[in-house]
């Protein structure tokens, strides 16, 4: 009964502060000079188009590094530290080359890139017949008989009609991931993945894979192709079951390196050893600058901590910004920085990612108690003005899911994403596809998440 009443008290606490005249003014004020006096799109043209791509273990990503201290030690926190964290350094070498060919010497290039974590082609590159699959009980019918000394063809599009689109980019994502892994164990000498996109274009989309438990000596290239060169190679395919297909890349897997999460804190007022964290990946491919995934997610990040220095308010609990390091090929920054804080003791009773994009925001994905989301989901009317309407339970980040625990509570910044695919690792993920309001507006939300739990939770 008495845990009932807490429960109840706490519940009320937050509803009825919902139209609470001091926290609309402060609101209203994280949004305008985020507007007006933001500084979340000048930090990413710098990342974006002084650093570039910033693939883990890359001299990009350790610039990335040092820019990243400079500017938080610029903003003037109580502490600026960097956490020392091993990641997987994989370089793509010169850029890829395939090709279709139906008979001798009638050849049609397609675009490809090869698969981060991939082994290189022969220094001849490839030429076998190709089988197309749909997923991999497809391949697994065809079996090893059919598979052995050919390239297989993995071409599940994401599903267009979930309005979702990381719900249809997790239902084919599996074929990237583990393509190779499968099509080995059958003799295939290697994968062509169909990009993770919606659209028809030209761009192929990079992306992490793994070859599991596999012995160097059984590893095949893994190469992703373009949705265009996926569909031409899909349509020659049911022409000629005979055609052959060319795949030239020289990647190459080295030692880890030593690299580190990028760390600045506000130390709280009130409860400074209770922790909430707001964080993005500072990595990214290497095909474009990684504006979208996870630029955006920094700077935004970033701007948090400094919106609440502008605007005055100083949190009653430690208010940490985490650039993490790795996300993309390993996510050994999230598993560093989570080990760290167990090692620690760290209560961290609130986490928040961006990493979907700058887009518009809509609101966020939460993953908490029932108790705490309906709490949570009666703050709607603050967020009603700036057109954030979507409080649902969900995942937050994998940069944030370790810590998770029973009680506390994690969340998403969850921008439309109906352009995101369009970008996320390819060679268009650069400056020019950021728009300044739409970036500085998910700033300013995430801002106000962070206070409104903070300000409420006592």
């Amino acid at each position: 009964m008495k845990r009932l009443l807490i429960t109840l008290l706490w519940i009320g606490m937050f509803t009825s502060n919902a139209q609470n005249p001091e926290v609309e003014t402060q609101i209203k004020e994280l949004y305008t000079t985020a507007l007006l006096e933001g500084q979340s799109y000048e930090w990413l043209r710098h990342l974006s188009n002084q650093i570039g791509g910033r693939l883990s273990g890359s001299l990009n990503a350790e610039r990335a590094v040092e820019w990243g201290k400079e500017e938080l030690d610029a903003l003037g926190l109580d502490r600026v530290y960097l956490q020392p964290v091993m990641v997987p350094k994989w370089i793509r070498g010169t850029f890829e080359y395939a090709n279709i060919e139906t008979s001798p010497g009638n050849t049609v290039n397609v675009p490809v890139c090869a698969l981060g974590g991939s082994v290189a082609t022969p220094l001849g590159g490839i030429k076998a017949e190709v089988v197309e699959v749909k997923n991999f009980e497809e391949l697994q019918a065809l079996g090893s008989e059919k598979v052995k000394g050919k390239i297989v063809f993995y071409n599940r599009p994401m599903q267009a009609d979930l309005i979702n689109t990381f719900a249809a980019y997790s239902g084919c994502v599996s074929q990237r991931v583990s393509g190779a892994k499968e099509a080995a164990q059958l003799g295939a000498v290697g994968v062509i993945v169909r990009s993770m996109n919606l659209r028809l274009d030209d761009y192929p989309h990079t992306g992490t894979m793994s070859y599991g438990d596999l012995p160097l000596n059984k590893r095949i290239p893994a190469a992703a192709i373009s949705t265009n060169g996926a569909e031409l190679l899909s349509s020659m395919l049911a022409l000629n079951p005979k055609l052959t297909f060319y795949l030239k890349q020289n990647c190459k897997n080295l030692p880890d390196v030593l690299s580190y999460n990028v760390i600045g804190e506000i130390k709280g007022t009130t409860h400074p050893e209770e922790f909430m964290v707001v964080g993005g990946h500072l990595d990214s491919w290497d095909l474009g600058d990684g504006a979208h995934d996870d630029g955006a997610g920094v700077v935004q990040s970033m701007e948090v901590l400094r919106l609440f220095k502008k605007t005055g308010y100083r949190p009653k609990r430690t208010l940490r910004v985490v650039l993490f390091m790795n996300e993309e090929n390993g996510q050994r920054g999230a598993i560093k920085y989570a080990a760290e804080a167990e090692k620690n003791k760290e209560n961290h009773v609130f986490a928040l990612e961006s990493d979907a994009g700058g887009f518009s925001p809509r609101g966020f994905s939460i993953d908490t108690t029932p108790e705490k989301l309906k709490a949570i989901q009666a703050w709607e009317p603050y967020f009603r003005p700036y057109l954030i309407h979507m409080f649902i339970k969900g995942g937050s980040g994998a940069d944030v899911d370790d810590l998770k625990t029973d009680s506390n509570i994690l969340a998403g910044l969850r921008p439309d994403s109906q352009r995101y695919f369009d970008y996320h690792h390819t060679a268009i993920d650069t400056f020019d596809a950021i728009n300044k309001r739409e970036l500085e507006l998910g700033a300013a939300t995430m801002a106000t998440l962070v206070y409104l739990v903070d300000y409420f939770t006592l």
